[in-house]
């Protein structure tokens, strides 16, 4: 089992930045991904940026040039670092980590953390 704990969530006016983190714990030793999602009132829930055991990463089109995800393996964290924040980047933000074992794909969530991005 991984155990995911957010942190960094908000209100920020346009323009702003705020910095979101993720702590692992548990058998995180397995895993192979970590990722941001969000989940907006009345949308699905979308990817925002993942990064890899190896660092690759990648990033939903709408937040290109202004998020930057990041790990510190030596505390177990994942950080969003997010500026130039707009009110459509309003949502709950959820911490993911994904596990593959034996062939199989394991994902773990956080309880979620609100940004509210105000104009």
């Amino acid at each position: 089992q991984v155990q995911l704990v957010e942190s960094g969530g908000g209100l920020v006016q346009a323009g702003g930045s705020l910095r979101l983190s993720c702590a692992a714990s548990g058998r995180i030793f397995t895993i192979n991904t970590m990722g941001w999602y969000r989940q907006a009132p009345g949308k699905q829930r979308e990817l925002v940026a993942e990064i890899t055991s190896g660092g690759s990463t990648n990033y939903a089109d709408s937040v290109k040039g202004r998020f930057t995800i990041s790990q510190d393996n030596a505390k177990n964290t994942v950080y969003l670092q997010m500026n130039s924040l707009k009110p459509e980047d309003t949502a709950v933000y959820y911490c993911n980590a994904a596990r593959k074992v034996a062939g199989l794909t394991y994902f773990y969530w956080g309880q979620g953390t609100q940004v509210t991005v105000s104009s």
